[in-house]
């Protein structure tokens, strides 16, 4: 049986868990969430639970709110008519009905009918579904009060405006029936006074009746009113009108004042009636509107994660953390108003690897990383779904802890490392395996070697206790403990060192390079100044550095063929998936041409025997007279001959013989040579490949051929001449490339530079740039590109026009101008 989840019984048990710090929601960017919630939200009780919601780590009481958040999606994507407007919160009204002598008035009745209606349109679509649809949702009607006889007596007593009805008892119905006898009486004497003022010139003849204090009254101008008798009631604000009430009417005006206070305490009666009837309806009505406020939640929950692209990953009970394709999705609804995408997370954190270390370049997108974690994890908790792929494993932990930004505080005497450091404590006091930590900038803000060196020693902490975590950072020793130590992993935020500027994509496994060294020279510091960067740092780090980069760019490189050889593989098994149905089906086909074929010609040979038996039977009959004899046979070539004529005549029979028998195709005869044949102009193909080509001049029996913008001479014999329809068909045999690859090569040539520059680096470390920028080159086709790789002693020269040497897409290099570098840079034509 389905567990009944109440959020509003259950709401104590999200605030047992704990995070760190108290606005741990404003960093990670869930104050904006929730506001957003709110504005979905269609009611007041549905908005109090938005601002209820809260953490937890319960994983049935989670489990429910998640599944129930994935129905409601399922109820907006099949029923675009579905609608929760139509919620008046009257719960105030409500508890003062208690109150001996207090009454809902007329407005607090009506908009209990719609929130009624509401609830009860709620009510019956729930019940009509099938009972395995939407079981989450549908256990929050399980103890639901029917209403109906409330909603019934609300409708009794206020028509469709929200007025009291005449009928709602018999003496407003008497005192409503006098009110307008009344009424129309003094309308009447008005109009006849007002007809013989205007006929005297009293009155304007546009003038008319009006109503002042509650009583009809006639407007005239202050130099008549003695000659209309009556009481001068009131006057405009400029003085040059009064209103009367004539005499003959003042008597009428007194009983309508009379029947209207009547009137006004017979509705206070009836309302106060009705209250005393609702009153023993109060706690269902207001267990209703929680009911339907949490439903209101819940759809903006679902409206939410459908405008996001939400959904509810696999839910595991321990702490564990495996990501597919995750978004930050404050990141994603900014980047797509302006048409921008965004890159996704893909992320592991288990028992074995619980702590992942983020290093790379500034700006590369550590902190973003972090935060999206963060953040995923707390929606998740608060019962929201979240953006990444299905197939995502998403665990419970009891505890998520922060340190990120600056947290200086002159109230408390607190630097930023000083604050740092607290948060540190707090980290160690309360973590274990259940909890996961996020540090941004780990060991940062003081002198680096204690920095670092109080950051390692708190990792370790961290990793014995078991804890989970993501931790960004520069530091170098914490990358070689990562890459030591059980339990810890490295992760690199990538960069693209040739177009110098950030991928947002994490690489786990390997640990990251800060890229100063490169982006000092981007920005344009002086060489020297560089040069003596690198004498001070030591070549030791450097070189640590350069390898990281190397590592980090070949990771990326190979990623990038291994994902377009996958792509291809792809290809090819849906191709052949496609041939071998095709295959099986061309086989199933020739069974059962064989088998009818094969019946036909049993039929054939069975009546075959059965004229051959006539034929014996007539001779026998006939006792071998001759004339009789031919007769029979003559009858049996007759028959034969017309078997012969049917086979041969009838398409259906013939085809399928030939299907029968052309299982292997004929073979083509040779064709002769012919050298009258081809001419200038001609579309050819060497015998055995697919490139076509065309003849650009004929000698003798050598033929000059273009393919492409490659020339060569071939024999004549060699060649085979090809009609335009073959044309077409080799040009569609062409290997067909995916669009990603197509969009990977355009987004290439877009952002490709045509200048790299080598200075300052080793041999074989510029070699292996050069080597990159020219397969870059050649996949983008441009026709020329320059190697900046400054004078020195030549060999760093000498080495990168060897490799050049050896590159077939190369058709020349040469030294640049004297006056745009000369020695210091090889111009290479493509």
């Amino acid at each position: 049986m389905l567990e009944i989840c109440n959020f509003a019984e259950n709401i104590k048990n999200f605030n047992t868990v704990s995070f760190y710090p108290e606005d741990f929601e404003h960093k990670i960017g869930f104050d904006a969430i929730r506001y957003m919630l709110k504005e979905k939200c269609v009611s007041a009780p549905g908005a109090e639970f938005v601002e209820r919601m809260s953490f937890s780590s319960d994983f049935g009481e989670l489990s429910c709110r998640l599944h129930q958040t994935k129905e409601f999606c399922g109820v907006l994507s099949e029923n675009s008519d579905f609608s929760l407007g139509g919620i008046v919160d009257v719960r105030e009204g409500l508890k003062k009905i208690r109150v001996e002598g207090l009454y809902l008035d007329e407005s607090e009745v009506d908009g209990l009918r719609v929130s009624l209606e509401t609830y009860g349109r709620v009510c019956s679509f729930f019940d009509m579904v099938e009972s395995e649809r939407y079981p989450h949702l549908r256990s929050l009607f399980s103890d639901a009060a029917d209403l109906n006889a409330l909603l019934r007596e609300i409708n009794r007593i206020l028509d469709k405006y929200g007025k009291v009805r005449d009928n709602a008892s018999a003496r407003l119905a008497a005192i409503r029936k006098e009110a307008f006898a009344v009424q129309s009486g003094i309308s009447q004497i008005l109009h006849t006074v007002l007809r013989k003022a205007q006929s005297d010139g009293y009155v304007d003849r546009d003038q008319s009746p009006v109503v002042r204090d509650g009583r009809l009254v006639i407007p005239v101008n202050p130099s008549y009113k003695r000659h209309i008798k009556g009481i001068v009631l009131d006057e405009s604000a400029t003085g040059k009108t009064v209103f009367i009430e004539p005499a003959e009417a003042v008597e009428a005006n007194n009983r309508l004042r009379e029947l209207n206070a009547e009137e006004r305490r017979e509705i206070i009666k009836i309302l106060m009636d009705f209250s005393a009837f609702a009153a023993p309806f109060v706690p269902e009505v207001l267990h209703a509107f929680e009911i339907i406020g949490e439903l209101d939640f819940i759809c903006a929950k679902a409206m939410w994660a459908r405008e996001v692209g939400a959904l509810l990953p696999q839910m595991a009970g321990d702490a564990v953390l495996v990501w597919r394709n995750a978004y930050h999705p404050l990141l994603l609804l900014s980047h797509r108003k302006q048409g921008r995408e965004v890159v996704p997370l893909n992320i592991k954190l288990n028992a074995e690897n619980r702590i992942l270390l983020i290093s790379g370049p500034n700006a590369g997108g550590k902190s973003v990383c972090l935060k999206t974690v963060g953040l995923l994890q707390y929606m998740l908790q608060c019962g929201m779904l979240v953006p990444m792929h299905e197939s995502s494993v998403a665990g419970v932990f009891e505890g998520i802890f922060i340190d990120i930004g600056d947290e200086q505080s002159i109230e408390d005497d607190l630097s930023t490392y000083s604050s740092h450091l607290k948060n540190m404590k707090y980290f160690l006091r309360n973590c274990n395996e259940k909890t996961i930590i996020l540090i941004d900038e780990f060991g940062s803000g003081t002198e680096p070697r204690i920095g670092g060196a109080i950051a390692e020693v708190l990792l370790r902490k961290f990793n014995e206790r078991r804890t989970f975590g993501v931790v960004t950072t520069h530091y170098t020793n914490l990358k070689l403990l990562a890459e030591n130590t059980a339990g810890i992993q490295n992760g690199a935020m990538l960069y693209n060192r040739h177009e110098m500027r950030p991928l947002f994509e994490l690489q786990i496994g390997i640990p990251g390079s800060s890229f100063a060294i490169e982006i000092a020279r981007k920005i344009g510091l002086p060489e020297e100044v560089i040069s003596e960067v690198g004498d001070k740092v030591g070549d030791d780090n450097l070189k640590l550095d350069k390898y990281l980069q190397d590592v980090v760019r070949d990771r990326h490189y190979w990623a990038e063929k291994r994902k377009n050889i996958r792509q291809k593989e792809k290809y090819l098994e849906e191709t052949a998936e496609k041939y071998r149905l095709e295959l099986e089906d061309v086989a199933k086909q020739r069974k059962e041409l064989l088998r009818a074929a094969k019946q036909e010609a049993r039929k054939m040979l069975e009546d075959a025997n059965a004229q051959i038996e006539n034929t014996i039977r007539k001779i026998k009959e006939s006792e071998a007279e001759k004339t009789k004899t031919k007769e029979a046979r003559s009858e049996l070539k007759d028959f034969a001959a017309a078997v012969q004529q049917t086979a041969e005549n009838s398409p259906a029979l013939t085809r399928k013989i030939e299907k029968i028998a052309g299982g292997k195709k004929k073979e083509k005869p040779k064709q002769q040579f012919d050298k009258e044949i081809y001419k200038v102009g001609d579309n050819v193909r060497l015998k055995g490949q697919h490139t076509v080509g065309v003849i650009l001049e004929i000698q003798d029996k050598n033929a000059t051929v273009a393919f492409g913008q490659l020339k060569m001479n071939a024999k004549l014999s060699n060649l085979e001449k090809l009609s335009n329809n073959q044309v077409k068909k080799e040009q569609r045999q062409v290997v067909l490339i995916s669009s990603s690859t197509r969009d990977e090569i355009r987004r290439k040539k877009l952002n490709f530079k045509q200048e790299i520059d080598v200075r300052g680096m080793r041999g074989d470390e510029a070699l292996q740039a050069v080597m990159y920028f020219i397969d870059d080159a050649l996949t983008v086709g441009v026709s020329q590109v320059r190697i900046l790789h400054g004078t020195g002693t030549g060999a760093l020269r000498e080495v990168i026009r060897q490799y050049l040497s050896t590159v077939s897409g190369v058709t020349h290099f040469h030294d640049e101008h004297v006056q745009l570098g000369g020695s210091g840079i090889t111009v290479v034509e493509m």
